[in-house]
């Protein structure tokens, strides 16, 4: 166990920011999957109605480092085509 003030500090500041990490992983796992969800439906005008907040989603969590930057593109470019194909 920590016994320095600083390394005390540390590990309070670690579990803040593992647990904001974790909230926000999660809510980009439910955002594509409701996209998901939607396209598979082929509700396309809901689709294109999420489709700002998703990705606006994807874009922030590449910059807090939830995910990479070339996985965001990825996952934006996939989302884009499925939803090319379905109109």
């Amino acid at each position: 166990m920590a016994n320095t003030i600083s390394s005390l500090k540390r590990v309070r500041q670690t579990k803040r920011k593992t647990h904001i990490n974790r909230l926000r992983k999660s809510r980009l796992r439910h955002q594509i999957r409701s996209m998901r969800r939607l396209i598979e439906k082929k509700e396309a005008s809901a689709a294109q109605a999420v489709l700002p907040a998703t990705f606006s989603l994807i874009d922030r969590s590449a910059k807090w480092g939830i995910i990479k930057k070339n996985t965001a593109a990825r996952y934006k470019s996939r989302i884009q085509a499925r939803l090319k194909a379905l109109a």
